[in-house]
């Protein structure tokens, strides 16, 4: 065991970062994997507030009586307000842990989703949906920093790749929900209110299973708190990182204005990160555009609509493709094995693009049948591709960037996520539906490309603090993309 206290700042900051290459290579345990999927189910809540009004959306158009720009604000401004949380809940993660913020994130949620059942004009609406995006997306960064951070190698890629699992879960739960609400006739004017507010009890449920959650022992090394770690490590890791000193330390807070530098200096971390970027783009107006949209699309197209203009039929059909879609969602994680990140990415823009395709020649010649096949089409290769890059983002990071890093890559999901939920109508409004969807379907080409010709594989992918002797020698081995496995 290290003692002394006459270690430098220098020799603190290689026992830390050699801590953390010793942890990130460790087994899990069955605390490691609760504490994953306390995580990973954030995105259930997310889908449900996201789904909800999407189906709710006729009747707050009649409630409330929005304009078009109107109704493109209330839709896309909860990812307005993730894409601000994003960024600021993973630099407030890296620098004071990530305890504080999972559980702040949800005090904040569940009081923000009831307080959408009070709004009383579209405006308030509005306001209340951006504020709400801002625990969300602060959220989601913290979680994958997590899980990353509280996992064995491959099983954090698996949990962190199960994000749209959760969220086709979360969509089949608001989906049934809302029409059980207007199958049993409630009030149109209570019903939106009710659908929104509803998602603060998943919440609740996600908070009290969070309360005992210790925090990760990475986080707490890069803030020089080891004897926490060394006890937190134990729990998750049946590790007590004997090479620590058995005391408190003072190490320097991480800079933002490194992060990029250290992201840019290897070129395995760089393409992946560049790919994850652009993966989290080009997925996020993908689905926003279309799937978000796909209950409207119905409905216009007459898809599951009964001559008395009951929705039931569409929402039932809705309610197949997203449950066709969760088992994609559950399927893509345990694909990571066979074919790896690049081949997960490449199938699912690809299916997506083929999907499009097929939806948008369908909606302009009328082929009911042909747009729920395309809708499947999409919906299956739309989970594959959206699974893995925010995973990617989060594993190739260093630790004390980790967060900020998840945070950052979550920010190109809700910036493309808010273009695609405010532009996909007006598009829509100019070109028509086929015409929209088309040019949708460039961005599940991109998508495509950028798997192909950017993404090197990092399936096993294990990141090495630069300041461990260890460190140099992994960046040397990981000379070429193929290297990466295993590490």
């Amino acid at each position: 065991m290290t003692r002394g206290d006459d270690l430098t700042a220098h020799d603190l900051r290689r026992l830390s970062d050699q801590a953390t290459q010793q942890l990130l290579n460790k087994p899990g345990t069955l605390s490691s994997t609760q504490g994953g999927w306390m995580m990973i189910a954030t995105i259930l809540i997310e889908a449900w507030d996201l789904y909800a009004i999407a189906f709710v959306l006729i009747f707050i158009k009649t409630d409330l009586n929005p304009t078009a720009a109107e109704v493109g604000l209330a839709m896309a401004a909860v990812q307005g307000g993730a894409l601000i949380g994003a960024f600021l809940g993973g630099v407030i993660a890296d620098r004071f842990g990530r305890k504080k913020v999972f559980i702040g994130t949800m005090v904040l949620f569940i009081i923000l989703a009831v307080a959408q059942a009070f709004v009383q004009n579209i405006w308030e609406l509005v306001i209340v949906r951006l504020l709400l995006g801002i625990p969300l997306g602060s959220d989601i960064s913290n979680g994958y920093a997590y899980i990353m951070e509280s996992m064995s190698r491959g099983k954090r890629e698996e949990m962190g790749s199960r994000w749209q699992f959760m969220f086709g879960a979360g969509e089949v739960v608001s989906i049934l929900v809302v029409t059980l609400l207007y199958a049993i006739g409630i009030d149109h004017a209570v019903l939106w209110r009710l659908a929104l507010a509803l998602g603060a009890v998943p919440a609740i449920i996600l908070l009290i299973g969070r309360l005992n959650l210790p925090e990760t022992p990475l986080s707490l090394l890069q803030r020089g708190k080891f004897v926490r770690a060394k006890e937190v490590s134990q729990q998750l890791f049946n590790d007590p990182l004997d090479i620590l000193p058995n005391r408190d330390v003072t190490l320097p807070k991480p800079k933002i204005s490194d992060f990029l530098k250290v992201i840019w200096a290897d070129p395995i971390k760089r393409r992946a990160t560049i790919f994850a970027w652009i993966s989290n783009a080009c997925q996020g107006a993908e689905f926003t555009a279309w799937g978000f949209y796909l209950p409207v699309i119905l409905v216009l197209s007459g898809v599951g609509v009964s001559q008395g203009g009951n929705m039931t039929g569409t929402n039932i059909v809705t309610a197949l493709i997203f449950c066709l879609a969760t088992v994609s969602g559950y399927v893509a994680p345990l694909m990571l094995r066979r074919i790896g990140h690049r081949g997960v990415a490449m199938w699912g823009f690809g299916l997506a693009f083929v999907g499009l395709i097929l939806g948008g020649f369908a909606i302009h010649f009328d082929w009911k049948i042909l747009i729920v096949v395309g809708a499947c089409i999409l919906m299956w290769g739309h989970y594959w591709d959206a699974s893995n890059g925010m995973t990617i983002a989060s594993m190739v990071a260093p630790t004390r960037f980790r967060a900020t890093a998840s945070g950052f890559g979550y920010v190109f999901v809700k910036a493309a996520s808010f273009f695609g939920a405010f532009v996909f109508p007006l598009v829509s409004a100019h070109f028509g539906k086929a015409g929209a969807t088309f040019v949708v379907s460039i961005l599940s080409l991109i998508g495509f490309l950028a798997a192909k010709f950017i993404l090197p594989e990092v399936y096993g992918y294990v990141e090495a603090e630069e300041a461990t002797a260890e460190a140099s020698a992994t960046a040397a081995s990981l000379g070429r993309p193929a290297e990466a496995k295993g590490v």
